[in-house]
């Protein structure tokens, strides 16, 4: 199974605020031994919020959409989710008891009484509204849910929320994959190569090792090793091992300079 990403929000794009999401879905998943295989970000459109969920809910991919699902005006992400799906929104009845439950505390906090039947209050059980046959994805920061329709799950745009709640998701909904994506880098650095010259190797080794990627970073002005390549492969363990010795033998026939190695 992939995992995946979208961040939704017109204040990542314009630069208001920056993105806390991927950094963090990323060391999730490499604590578990799994791995992000794309990400997404999106505006404040239903339309393209809409289309994008379309392609993850028919993806299979397990996807993680962080923002959007407030009641306010700009958040689209719950009536995109029941658009995409062909459903209505309906107030889940758990949703409903959680955030109630989450407006008494916050009177008592106030100390005013607590009534259901204020404006303020009715306005906030449209964020309990989730498509037709979602799950809560409970949220330990204010009980207010998130919400999962199959493999695609609904998570709010702050990360003091979104970050337990998909961890919760990675050591519940997917404990059993986890280490099944665990992979080997292990890399040289090259000094006066060009890619192009480079090129007929790594197309050998991955051809000769299925399981593994092997990649480039060129570099024109690292602080250490000035010009350069990173040249590594990227797979499983031994597999991995099996294709970085192939490489050594491949960079020695070659008789290019190369240094430092690298695992990850």
């Amino acid at each position: 199974m992939n995992f995946g990403l979208i961040v939704i929000g017109d204040e990542i794009l314009s630069g208001k605020r920056q993105d806390r999401h991927l950094a963090k879905a990323i060391e999730l998943l490499a604590a578990r031994g799994l791995r992000l295989s794309w990400a997404r970000y999106l505006g404040d459109e239903r339309e393209q919020i809409a289309a994008a969920l379309r392609e993850a809910f028919r993806s299979g991919d397990a996807v993680f959409s962080c923002g959007g699902i407030g009641a306010t005006p700009d958040d689209h992400t719950r009536q995109a989710a029941a658009s995409a799906l062909g459903v209505p929104l309906e107030l889940h009845p758990e949703a409903r008891e959680l955030i109630t439950q989450r407006m008494r505390d916050m009177a008592a906090e106030k100390g005013v009484a607590f009534d259901p039947d204020s404006p303020d209050n009715r306005r906030r059980l449209h964020m309990g509204e989730f498509p037709r046959g979602a799950a809560i994805v409970p949220n330990p920061y204010n009980r207010i849910p998130g919400f999962s329709v199959g493999e695609v799950h609904f998570l709010p745009g702050f990360p003091v929320m979104a970050h337990p709640m998909m961890e919760w998701l990675l050591d519940t909904r997917y404990a059993a994959l986890q280490g099944t994506q665990r992979q080997r880098e292990r890399s040289f650095i090259v000094m006066g190569a060009l890619e192009a010259t480079l090129t007929p190797l790594m197309e050998a080794v991955e051809a000769a090792h299925v399981q593994v990627r092997v990649f480039s970073l060129p570099s024109v002005d690292h602080p250490q090793w000035g010009r350069h390549v990173e040249l590594g492969v990227k797979g499983p363990a031994a597999a991995a091992d099996a294709a970085f010795e192939d490489l050594r033998a491949g960079l020695a026939r070659l008789q290019v300079q190369f240094g430092p190695e690298m695992v990850r």
